[in-house]
This record gives structure tokens, sequence and C-alpha cells, in this order.
């Protein structure tokens, strides 16, 4: 039998799909272009290599066609009756995914890398600011996640992957020099790995290296696919440091370019967030935002996420109804009972609701409780720095100028010097 890249072994008996099966993996654990169709030859090559077909049905959720998805992973399915138990565990831990169970499918993961760690595929899931640890909604997620990381360090050695998640687990609880080497070391070992260039981004901005992070990714993303999944969210990062150096003409061009609705390739969930956090960030920053950019993202928000229940994209969607003036979509949200920080949600849309109304002194009461704990509403710490930002540009607003100093200085000391928001001295 067939082993793939880390030594798992796979049912099929052809070198041919074992070879673009091991392609597609590495496409969807680096985060480039081109994973759909090295599984589709695997599959072309092996029609019953059960993993294939879950791989597929992997890199369709990744492009957002979850109709698809579905329809591949029931073929796996029906054809994992004679692969192996680890192959059988890992089909099912997608069919959990698929049906929207995170909770079971996050214990289905910890349970199978307990015994098939270098499966990497399937631990994959619960790695990543997006994965099932990081949003759980649980106290402490990013202390658990790289709890999770450090566990799996044991078994892969030095593996550009399990190194660049590592990586970014250690830049959010703010190890940021042992992130550094450890992404260093990735990115040595594949060059092309957009996770780990994503997640030195990530370890650049918290170290307040502005300049080095936006040469560094305007290089880097010269060769990297459009189509591919981080190319938006990339640019969003690129954009925020623009902002922060007020080089406004390279943000809106870069907003125009993958970020904003439509533009680009991005998951709905990086459309809209990114593009929210943007738009909002620019308006604290005293720069000049055309409404209706708020009313086309708010649309989209109803579009893509017409129901509450996924509280990162929840508050987001309330930003955006919040400052386009609906009240109705707005409410909808603040008055939401599902997700996994739904407690948390509420206040936040009840602030963006005050703030909109320039109601500052509630916006700011509203907002204050949530920000003990808004890890638990998932997201990195950049991306959390919306609520940062805007509680500190709500005391400004008040006229408590002393206290916005003191805030940043002990929450977020990064920015102590010359944050992006207007009337701070």
């Amino acid at each position: 039998m067939l082993e793939d890249r880390l030594g798992n072994r796979l049912t099929t008996a052809s070198q041919a799909a074992r070879d673009a099966y091991v392609e597609g993996v590495d496409h969807i654990l680096a985060a480039t272009w081109g994973a759909a169709d090295a599984f589709g030859r695997a599959i072309s090559a092996d029609p019953d290599f059960a993993l294939a077909q879950a791989g597929l049905a992997r890199a369709l959720m990744y492009e957002g066609d979850m109709g698809s998805a579905r329809a591949t992973l029931a073929r796996a399915r029906e054809l994992v009756g004679g692969a192996t138990p680890r192959e059988a565990s890992h089909v099912a831990i997608f069919g959990l995914l698929l049906q929207g169970l995170a909770g079971e499918a996050r214990a289905a993961v910890r349970a199978h890398v307990a015994e098939y760690p270098r499966d990497a595929l399937a631990a994959q899931v619960c790695t990543n600011i997006f994965g099932l640890i990081g949003m759980s909604g649980e106290p402490g997620r990013e202390a658990a996640q790289l709890a999770y990381t450090t566990h799996l360090m044991s078994h892969y050695g030095d593996d550009w992957w399990l190194l660049s998640v590592h990586a970014q687990a250690l830049c959010e609880v703010g190890r940021l020099d042992e992130a550094m080497a450890v992404m260093e070391r990735s990115l040595a070992l594949n060059p092309a790995n957009a996770n780990a260039s994503h997640f030195k981004a990530h370890t650049l901005y918290e170290a307040g290296e502005t300049a080095a992070g936006r040469a560094y990714l305007a290089t880097w993303v010269q060769g990297y696919d459009r189509r591919a999944l981080l190319h938006g969210h990339l640019n969003w990062h690129r954009a925020l440091w623009a902002l922060e150096q007020g080089d406004e003409a390279e943000m809106w061009g870069l907003f125009e370019d993958g970020i904003a609705p439509g533009s680009g390739a991005s998951l709905p969930i990086n459309v809209l967030t990114d593009s929210a956090a943007l738009l909002w960030r620019a308006e604290l920053a005293g720069m000049e935002v055309d409404p209706s950019r708020w009313t086309s993202l708010s649309h989209y928000a109803l579009q893509f996420f017409p129901d509450p229940g996924q509280s990162f994209a929840d508050i987001h969607a309330a930003l955006a109804h919040a400052m386009a003036g609906d009240g109705a979509a707005l409410a909808r949200i603040a008055g939401a009972e599902r997700g996994f920080a739904a407690d948390l949600v509420r206040p936040v849309a009840d602030a963006w609701g005050a703030a909109a109304r320039q109601d500052w002194q509630l916006a700011l009461d509203t907002l204050a409780p949530v920000m003990a704990d808004h890890a638990r509403l998932g997201g990195s710490r950049a991306q959390r720095d919306l609520l940062e930002l805007s509680y500190v540009a709500m005391l400004l607003k008040l006229g408590r100028g002393d206290e916005a100093h003191r805030t940043l200085r002990t929450r977020r000391p990064v920015f102590a010097a010359s944050p992006p928001l207007a009337d701070y001295a």
C-alpha cells in the first residue's frame, strides 16, 4: 500500500493517484491555488480512492462551493468502507464539518490526531485563526491553540506546514521572537507557503514593524495566484499598513483590488470581515468613507450571512448595517441568541448602533464589558483591533484623552506611540 508525504497509508494502488493526492493536500496546507485540480487528477487516476474524494470536498469548501463539496463527500462515504480505519475517521471528520457540527467535529479531530497525529489534512481543521479551536468561542482559546500545535510538533519534526501553524499560535499569545524564528524556518523549507507568509505578516504587525511588513508582503504577494484563498486577506494586511502610514491612495487601491465585495476570490467571511474592519478603521483614522461602500457591504452581509449564528461574522455584519443605517438588520443581530459567542455579539452590535448615532457615551458603556474577553469572538489580535481601537476612539470622542492613552499603553502598547486614530495626541 502506498503512503502520503507524512507516512500515512493510502488505499490506492495508483502511484499517479497518490502523487496527485499529496499535491492537493500540500496546496491546502500552503493555501496555494490548485488543490481541486490536483484531487481531480487523483480521482481520474483512481475513481475509487476515497481520500481523494474527501480532499476534493475540502478544496471545494475553500472555494465556497458547498453544494459540490457535499456531493463529493457523499461519494467518499460510499467508498470508504474498503479503506483503513484512519481513512474512515478522516472522512467522518469532514462529514461533521459540512453539517456545521463544529463542536462534534472539534472533538472528532482531537480523538483522530491522538491516534493519527501525522494526518495533516485532518489535523489542520483545528489549527489557524479560523479553525475549530480558533472559532470555538471558548475562554482561553489562544492558549488552547498553542497547546494543540505544541503537541503536534513532537510528531512532525522539521515540517514546513506544522512549523507555520505553530508559529501563528506563538504569535497570538505574544511570543513574537519565537514565532518569527519558527516562521522563517517554515518559509525556508517552503517559500511558497502562503500560510507562513500570512503569519509572518501577523508577527510583524504585532511587533509594530509597519514599514518592514508592508515591504515584505508587497514583494511576496507578486507571485501569489489571485484565485488563491489568502490573496484578498493579504491585501487587507497591506491596506492596514498603508492606512497606518497615511497612504490613502494605496489603501483604497488594495481595497478595490481584492478586499471589497466582488473584487476577488476570498470566502464570504473574509470579504465581510476584512471590508468592514478596513472601512471602520479608515473612519477612525479620520479618512472619508463613501457611504455607498457601507451600503454595498450591508447588502453583501444580508446576502451571505442573513441569519446570525457565526459570531465573528455577526459583529462585522452588525457594523456594516449600523453604518448603512439598516436598523432592522442591526436589531436582528443584536437580538440573536445563536452563535458561539452570542452573549458578546449583542453588546457589540448595540455599541455599533450607538456609534453610528454618535452617542459615544452609550457606545463606550455598551462596549466596555466586552473588552474583558473579546478573544472569544474569534479572529486574530490584528482583527480584534477593530474593537481595541474603537474603544480608544470612543474615549477620545468623549474628551477622555488621558484614559485613552493609558488604555493603549496597557492593552495594545504596539500602538501607544502613534495609533491610526484621529485626534490622538
